[in-house]
Formats: C-alpha cells, sequence, structure tokens
C-alpha cells in the first residue's frame, strides 16, 4: 500500500487500528486485503489507499495519496447527500469509535458497503486516524438475485399444484352428489398427485437452504447401491417404462459402501429422471469400483448414468449444476442437479457431467466408502 509520510501523529494503522510496526511484523501487506482500505491521518488526509481500493473506486493510488478524505473518496449516501459531511468524523461526538456498515453511492452512481473505525491516542480525544472500509456490492447482489430468482421459481411452481387442489376440493364439496365414484376417484387421485408435487417442492426448498448454509447432515449407514439402483429401475417398469430401456452393469467386486441411503436415493431418482425425461434411447447405469476421491482411502464407488439422447451442448456443461439450469422445456424447477451436486459433496464426493459414447448426456458421481474408524 503507498503511504504519504506524516511527521506528526502516531504510526500509520491497519485495517484493525494497529500500528504500522504490528502489520510489518506479522507480514500484512494491505494490497493483498480482498477488501478496499482508505487510511486518513487526524488533518482528513489520506496517506493510505491499497490495491482493492483503486479497483473498487477506480482512483488511482497516487491521485488519492495527500487528498482530503472527502475528494479522494467522495461518497453521497442514497439519498444523495455528501456522506463527510454528514456523519463529520473529526468534529462529531467524541465518544464515536467506529461507524457500522452501510451502502453508500460513489460518482456516478456504484454502490459499495463502507465502514469505518476511529482510532484515538485516548477515550474521547480528537480522531488520529481514520481507517475505511471498502466492500463491493456485486457479490450481495448476486446472492439477492439468485434468492429472489429462487422464490420466483418455487412460487410460480406451487400455485399451480395448489391451484388444481383448490379447483378439485370445492367442485368436490359444492357437488358431491353429481359425480359418479370413477369421478371422484380421478379428482381425488389427481389431488393426491398434486399434493405430492408440493411436498417434493418444499423438500428441494429445504434442501437448499441446508446446502446453501452448509448445514446438510449425511447419516451413513451401509449402502447397497447396485441394489438402489435396481429399485429404480423396477419402479421405471412398474410405470409403465419398458424394461428393455434400462441396462444396469454392475462391476464386482464392490467395496462397501457408508453413505446416507436417503439422499443416495435422491441422487439416483433425479439422475434417472433427467435421463428419461430428457434423453432418449437406452438408459444406461454402470457401477463400479473406483479410486477415493477423499485423501487417506484407497477405494471408492462410481456410478455412471447415460443416455443416447442429444445430449447437453457443450456450452452449457458448466452450467449444469447451477440453480435453474434446465435442459429443455419439458418442465421442472431446475433445481434437482444443484441439490445433486451439493448431496454428493457432503458425502466427500464429487460428480461430473459429459458426453456419453452414444452421443448422449453422461453423469458420473464418485463416493468414498467412508468406512468407520472401528471397521478399518
Amino acid at each position: 500500500m503507498s503511504v504519504a509520510g506524516t511527521s506528526t501523529g502516531p504510526e500509520r494503522p491497519d485495517a484493525l487500528g494497529a500500528p504500522a510496526s504490528v502489520c510489518a511484523a506479522g507480514g500484512l501487506d494491505p494490497d493483498q486485503l480482498p477488501d478496499g482500505l482508505v487510511v486518513a491521518d487526524e488533518r482528513g488526509r489520506v496517506v493510505g489507499f491499497n490495491a482493492a481500493a483503486e479497483r473498487i473506486t477506480a482512483v488511482p493510488a497516487a491521485d488519492a495519496l495527500g487528498q482530503p478524505l472527502e475528494k479522494a473518496l467522495p461518497l453521497e449516501d442514497l439519498e444523495g447527500r455528501r456522506w463527510w459531511q454528514l456523519t463529520d468524523p473529526y468534529g462529531g461526538l467524541s465518544t464515536r469509535t467506529r461507524q457500522p456498515e452501510r451502502n453508500l453511492l460513489l460518482p456516478g452512481g456504484r454502490e459499495v458497503l463502507v465502514t469505518a473505525r476511529y482510532v484515538r491516542a485516548e477515550p474521547l480525544g480528537p480522531v488520529q486516524r481514520l481507517v475505511v472500509c471498502l466492500r463491493d456490492t456485486e457479490a450481495r447482489r448476486r446472492t439477492e438475485r439468485s434468492h429472489a430468482e429462487l422464490i420466483a421459481t418455487v412460487a410460480h411452481e406451487l400455485r399451480s399444484p395448489l391451484t388444481s387442489v383448490k379447483g378439485f376440493t370445492a367442485t368436490l364439496l359444492a357437488k358431491w352428489e353429481r359425480f359418479t365414484d370413477d369421478q371422484k376417484r380421478l379428482m381425488l387421485e389427481t389431488v393426491d398427485a398434486d399434493a405430492d408435487r408440493v411436498t417434493r417442492l418444499i423438500a428441494e426448498l429445504l434442501d437448499i437452504s441446508r446446502i446453501d448454509s452448509g448445514r446438510l447432515e449425511v447419516r451413513r449407514q451401509p449402502v447397497d447401491i447396485g441394489a438402489a439402483v435396481s429399485r429404480h429401475i423396477q419402479a421405471y417398469v412398474a410405470a409403465g417404462q419398458p424394461a428393455e430401456r434400462f441396462l444396469l452393469r454392475i462391476e464386482q467386486p464392490l467395496p462397501d459402501l457408508w453413505a446416507d441411503p436417503d439422499k443416495i436415493d435422491q441422487v439416483l431418482s433425479n439422475l434417472l429422471e433427467n435421463a428419461v425425461r430428457h434423453g432418449a434411447g437406452t438408459v444406461t447405469i454402470d457401477v463400479t469400483p473406483t479410486a477415493s476421491p477423499r485423501e487417506g482411502e484407497d477405494t471408492g464407488t462410481s456410478v455412471t448414468v447415460s443416455d443416447e439422447g442429444p445430449g447437453i451442448p457443450e456450452e452449457s456443461m458448466n452450467r449444469v449444476f447451477t440453480r435453474f439450469w434446465r435442459g429443455s422445456k419439458r418442465g421442472g424447477t431446475g433445481l434437482g442437479l444443484y441439490i445433486v451436486k451439493g448431496i454428493v459433496e457432503a458425502h466427500g464426493g464429487t460428480i461430473t457431467v459429459g458426453r456419453a459414447r452414444g452421443g448422449g448426456a453422461e453423469f458420473r458421481f464418485t463416493l468414498p466408502v467412508s468406512a468407520p474408524a472401528y471397521l478399518a
């Protein structure tokens, strides 16, 4: 960080108000800080302006150093008032030690998050240094947009089944005697299916919340991954899919796998549903032993699900596991693969997407065996 020397006052503070000698002893280079750091002396002149501050404000350090703070960093509040005149850091209350984070505007209307620390040589004494921290709001804005999109998507997906449930129940209550038993059964079956859809959406929303906050719990038990895949295939066949559409290949011997059976079922369900709904031809599932993705373990289990459909465009592959990605216009929330990736990574595993030999999509996830210590 460039510093203009001053002849009076204590040594230059770092972001926490510590003297520069402490920074040097700890090897701290302000230019390595991820946030912008601006330091003004007891006269309100800028004596420190790190690289992140240059990036955020688009003002070169050479132009800022030695300038009055209100000129080098002309901030305004959201109502257009000049911030340094409004807050008066050098002539305000002598009990102030900090400025809580708030949104302010740079020239041109760019929004930044600003915090400040008032460094005094003694309690209630004059301000010797003003340390200002700047943070770009773009990451926060992306998060807020993502949350808004999530709410809008879930609200849209919930509206359809709830409208159906409300319509059928209201009709049945008002005109029960007019319908035959077969008609009543059909409407109640529709209500039941829509209620299941609402339940799935709520479960997805809870899963995303846990994944984003790092609170997704994994309850490990012995899992027969081959049997789990077989159950899903049998369910599709029972629902009307031809048995010859599925090809399951299991390479023996497989290592004993310890994982959360419910969550692994959720992963298999999503990947197979994608292959059946969005792919074409034979859906091939390969279960093989492989090297563990976790350091310190020798073996793991790999499951590959591939189809013979059109596949995923090359330019879209890096977005497959993001929120709201949809491979086609056949409905869905676009949250399934995001949740799948979160579940696999919560197990310490990895998941990839590519192009299958038959031209379709190929998803491959690998899990460490994660055997308990007492079995090692």
